[in-house]
Formats: structure tokens, C-alpha cells, sequence
């Protein structure tokens, strides 16, 4: 991740063919995209400044440089902050500090605990590089978080490393490119964090699947959506799910899995939740 900066913005303006920006098409192109004088004068910058802007020597980029770079882009706005993040490391993006990797500790609040025992859907909360840290008990039926060890409990890990995973999770590919491009967004905000280094070098090594979507750069945030189960007991869970940012904590996120009342997927959870109820 030495010049995540420079990789990033080669991999957005590889997206974007002149003519989408406008622009007329001259010369023999050797890759696909925007060459870099393009994207400096869509941009209003100098050649030269966007070049070093792009080998990561841009210090003290403005706000209207980085804004300027991502109307260029197209960027999104998780992207747009992205940016931000990989040109000022260390600083705030969106409210959110880049906090030092010694200081985060990845414990959950008692409270927040018992908010997730008060919830009747399941749930579990998220940490950084996506370590998940606590879940209630229909969490646990569904996705078995207590049955891997500790050190391992990692969603990430989980999806490209264990074999069952695609059985898991049928669209895989689909939820494969979301958690990159969580990591990705992780990875903005905490440059200098030694165990998300050693995450990603660990899943490039052992996963080609990993290596190829880690290299495209994709950036999103856990938002809210949609996520198709394939449940060993229950079956197939059509689920849609909230993620909501702890307050105190930005660095831990409240996952819920919702179900449509009355659907075939509110009955298998509430058969997983009464089997437990009689130790089943």
C-alpha cells in the first residue's frame, strides 16, 4: 500500500474514454482511459502538478484540487472521500478521524451489547479491517460466528479463504466485491495500520480472487442492501440488511439482517430462534 494514492487515480481514470469527458481522441493509446495531461486539464490543474499528485508527491493539496480531481474522475462521493483520505493521511475525512493503529483497541461497549441481546433480527458488529466483535444469538445461528476461533473471526477471511463460502453466500462475487471495497475504504482512513497490511498481504497471497478485485480499487461504504443466504439448516434467507455507525465509536458498525414479515425467510428465523429456545 506504498503509493495507494498514485494507484488509485490510475485505476479511475483507466475507466474513462475522452470521448465520455469530452474530449477528442488522438494518438495510439497504450492503456485504456484518460492519459494523465487529460485529467489535469479536465481538472484545471498543471500537467506536472497532477503528476506528482499521482506519484504521491502532493503535499498540501488543496480541497479544490482534490475536488477538482474528482469531478474529473467521476468519482462517487465514497470515492471523493477516499481521495481525501489517500492525499491526507492521518487526517479527518467526512468526521471520521484516521486514528492511529495503537490506539484502537476493538472493544465493544457493554451497552451495545445489550442492544444487540434486546434485538429479535439478527446482528453483529463490525470493527476494523472487518473483524467481527460481537453478535446476539440469532446472529450466531445464522452466520456461526462462535464456532471459528477468535483470531480468525474475520469476514473477510472468511469469504475468500473457506471453501464453503460461495455455497454460503450464492452471489458471491457480488458480495466479494463489496467487502474490498469495504477494505479499501479502511485502508483510506488507517494507512499506517500494521494488521490490515498483513490482512491484505495474507488474502493476496492465498486468494487470486482477492488479488484481482484488491488491484481494481473499488471503494464503498456499508451502507444498507440486499444479501442471499444459503443457510445449512434453514435453507435460502432472502435478507436485506442495515448498517448503522456507532456514535462513540466510528470504527464499529451495527450490522441487522432484515426479513419481509410474513415471507418464507421471517419463518426460518423464527424456526432457527425456536430451536434454540428448546436447546435444539
Amino acid at each position: 500500500m506504498q503509493n495507494d494514492l498514485g494507484d488509485f487515480l490510475r485505476s479511475r481514470r483507466s475507466r474513462i474514454q475522452p470521448a465520455d469527458a469530452g474530449l477528442r481522441e488522438y494518438g495510439r493509446r497504450r492503456v485504456p482511459g484518460l492519459r494523465r495531461e487529460e485529467v489535469a486539464q479536465l481538472a484545471g490543474v498543471s500537467v506536472d502538478y497532477y503528476i506528482r499528485l499521482e506519484q504521491g508527491r502532493g503535499k498540501h493539496v488543496s480541497d479544490a484540487v482534490l475536488d477538482a480531481v474528482a469531478r474529473a474522475l467521476r468519482l462517487t462521493e465514497p470515492e471523493r472521500l477516499h481521495l481525501y483520505a489517500l492525499a491526507r493521511p492521518g487526517g479527518t475525512v467526512d468526521a471520521h478521524p484516521a486514528t492511529a493503529s495503537g490506539v484502537y483497541s476493538g472493544t465493544v461497549h457493554p451497552g451495545v451489547r445489550l442492544v444487540l441481546d434486546a434485538l429479535t433480527a439478527p446482528a453483529f458488529v463490525l470493527g476494523r479491517r472487518m473483524d467481527v466483535l460481537a453478535w446476539n444469538a440469532l446472529g450466531d445461528l445464522v452466520s456461526g460466528f462462535s464456532r471459528v476461533p477468535a483470531a480468525e473471526r474475520n469476514q473477510a477471511r472468511y469469504l475468500f479463504l473457506e471453501p464453503v463460502a460461495p455455497v454460503f453466500y450464492p452471489e458471491w462475487e457480488t458480495v466479494a466485491g463489496e467487502t474490498v471495497a469495504f477494505l479499501r475504504r479502511d485502508a483510506g482512513l488507517h494507512p499506517d495500520d500494521p494488521k490490515l497490511a498483513a490482512l491484505v498481504e495474507e488474502l493476496s497471497a492465498r486468494s487470486a480472487d482477492f488479488a484481482r478485485l484488491w488491484a481494481s480499487h473499488p471503494v464503498k461504504e456499508k451502507t444498507r442492501g440486499a444479501k442471499l443466504i444459503q443457510h445449512p439448516e434453514a435453507g435460502r434467507l432472502e435478507l436485506g440488511y442495515e448498517t448503522l455507525a456507532l456514535p462513540a465509536d466510528p470504527d464499529q458498525l451495527l450490522v441487522v439482517y432484515t426479513a419481509e414479515p410474513e415471507s418464507t425467510t421471517a419463518a426460518a428465523l423464527a424456526r432457527l430462534a425456536s430451536r434454540r429456545s428448546v436447546g435444539v
